[in-house]
């Protein structure tokens, strides 16, 4: 079986926890900030988890992390 190619622009985006859960980045933080609220932004910085509908496709284009 030969090697599985690495998604290089995901595997930059995305971290693995422990438990399987696959981090990553709020969207729609880097620009025209001047409309969105404080409020908003500030919880745009947080991380968050994919949803769970989509982890076996994201698996499958990081196989090695």
């Amino acid at each position: 079986m030969p090697k599985l190619k690495t998604h290089s622009g995901l595997s930059k985006r995305v971290k693995f926890t422990k438990n399987g859960k696959i981090k990553r980045a709020h969207a729609y933080k880097s620009h025209i900030l001047n409309k969105k609220s404080t409020k908003r932004k500030r919880g745009l910085r947080q991380g968050t988890y994919f949803d769970a509908t989509n982890v076996k496709a994201i698996k499958r284009l990081v196989p090695y992390k």
